[in-house]
């Protein structure tokens, strides 16, 4: 028994060793799968990173400082890595970080103007006028007595009259801001709007002898404005004269009712400057009433159509205007066809024009001195540099602002590179406005004739900063090639629209 119990103790004493020699095993075995594991991953991200840098800068490189202005691509932004590549499309990419925070929110601390101004029932941005001694305005109607607070000159009477209203004068005298009838000032106070003159009056039988009808009370006028009256009548045009120069009729009555009986209107203004067109022509407008007109050099700009306006331009004209009268009055047809705006509609030109005073002088004269504020301040070493533009391998996309004439609010348009044409953009303007149910600020101004329904049709779009007179008669990009390079040249351009 004993011996049997002695040949038994090795296999014992292996048996006891057994677990901690499985255990060194399965030790050893998991420090190699690591090893090789911790291998395979650093092959991996070798793999990766290699990857990554010639996918990377082979397309890109980095950002370039154009002007203020980086120039973002793929994988690399404002000089430094951004984890790999821009997330989600350059649209959204730009959305997020052209976004900016100005300084002033104009609807907690509204634009205050000193002095006297119309009552605003609605304006895009926040707009008062009246004194506060304890506040300091942004603008005032006279020259400033403090530095920081605009000077604004506004009158509605000629400069031949009236010189300090010409633009150049005020300026020299130190106007910041300059309000008259001219389309070429900051913000133009014409006679004309849908409000007040129903120009689309329907036509009434014309049942006067006379051909023409006139309302004239300054005789001492600085034009030729009774000597072409005279002429006329030389050349037997039988003339209603209501006012008190060359008076043949008695004057108290209602002017608009008294002109819509005759085919004829004597729209004779007291100077002959360009844009001063004053409620004589318009209301002879209203009347249906062909208006011959001394007075504004571009009296056609104002025209509803093209052959709706006789123009004496010189005296020397009266007689070929008086013949024309006579042929019109003599020809049922060709009368008619000049008043043809009041059955089919006045042409885009005038209605863009009427259209911009259906937001009030006062308003946008707000609007006016907030896009300067901004504008200082985006012009400032301390502002924020923004991208404005993506770019992705071949593809750049280009992120511009539009906002319809007579608001304050812009809207983000993209364009790419691939078709940066005019076409281009003006289509994307008008999926823009269209994707948001934009209504435009004439709609409940105009007569309901002339409103339409909900579609938008694009007349002009063009940079901001432009007077009146540039952005309605002047101003085009010379085809896609000085539109592209404009769009190139400066960053986050900013455009206004205007829609009819």
């Amino acid at each position: 028994m004993r011996s049997a119990s002695n040949s038994n103790a090795p296999n014992k004493q292996w048996r006891n060793w057994l677990p901690l020699f499985v255990a060194l095993v399965i030790i050893a075995e998991f420090s190699f799968l690591v090893r090789l594991d911790v291998a395979e991953k650093a092959n991996s991200w070798a793999e990766s990173f290699y990857q990554f840098t010639t996918a990377s800068w082979s397309t890109s490189k980095l950002a370039v400082d154009h002007g203020d202005v980086e120039e973002v691509q793929l994988g690399v932004l404002s000089g430094e890595f951004d984890h790999g590549f821009v997330p989600g499309s350059c649209e959204e990419w730009l959305e997020r970080e052209d976004s900016v925070a100005y300084s002033r929110d104009f609807d907690n601390e509204p634009i205050f103007v000193h002095g006297p101004g119309q009552e605003l029932k609605s304006c895009s941005i926040g707009c008062k006028f009246g004194t506060d001694s304890n506040k300091k305005p942004d603008a005032a109607f006279r020259l400033p007595q403090q530095a920081g607070t605009a000077s604004v000159l506004r009158s509605m009477e000629s400069a031949q009259y009236y010189a300090e209203n010409n633009i150049t004068l005020a300026r020299r005298r130190g106007y910041d801001v300059v309000m008259t009838t001219s389309l070429s000032s900051d913000v133009p106070v014409g006679y004309f709007s849908w409000a007040e003159y129903d120009i689309m009056a329907p036509v009434e039988p014309k049942t006067e002898n006379a051909l023409a009808a006139a309302f004239i009370s300054n005789c001492g006028a600085r034009n030729f404005r009774l000597q072409a009256l005279e002429a006329l009548e030389r050349a037997n045009i039988r003339i209603d004269s209501y006012g008190s120069c060359h008076h043949n009729r008695d004057g108290r009555v209602d002017k608009v009712a008294a002109l819509k009986r005759y085919q004829f209107s004597l729209a004779f203004e007291n100077s002959n400057e360009e844009d001063y067109v004053t409620e004589k022509f318009f209301q002879s407008l209203v009347a249906g009433s062909i208006p011959v007109v001394v007075g504004a050099p571009n009296i056609q700009d104002f025209a509803p159509s093209p052959n709706s306006v006789l123009h004496i331009k010189e005296i020397k004209d009266a007689e070929s205007i008086a013949n024309t009268m006579k042929y019109l009055a003599q020809n049922p047809i060709a009368y008619n066809e000049s008043l043809r705006w009041k059955f089919e509609g006045p042409s885009d030109a005038f209605k863009a024009l009427v259209d911009m005073a259906a937001v009030h002088s006062s308003c946008r004269l707000c609007i006016f001195l907030a896009s300067r504020i901004r504008e200082r301040e985006e012009q400032s070493p301390k502002f924020m540099k923004r991208p404005c533009k993506c770019t992705r391998g071949t593809e750049t996309v280009y992120h511009v602002y539009v906002g319809e004439r007579g608001r304050f609010e812009m809207d983000s348009i993209f364009l790419r590179s691939s078709d940066l044409s005019l076409k281009a953009f003006e289509s994307a303007i008008l999926s823009r406005f269209k994707s948001v149910k934009h209504v435009p600020v004439w709609k409940e101004e105009r007569p309901q004739v002339l409103r339409g329904g909900d579609e938008l049709k694009l007349y002009k779009v063009y940079p901001v900063g432009l007077t009146q007179r540039q952005a309605l008669f002047s101003f085009r990009f010379n085809g896609d090639t000085e539109f592209n390079n404009y769009i190139q040249s400066h960053p986050c351009a900013k455009f206004e629209a205007i829609f009819v």
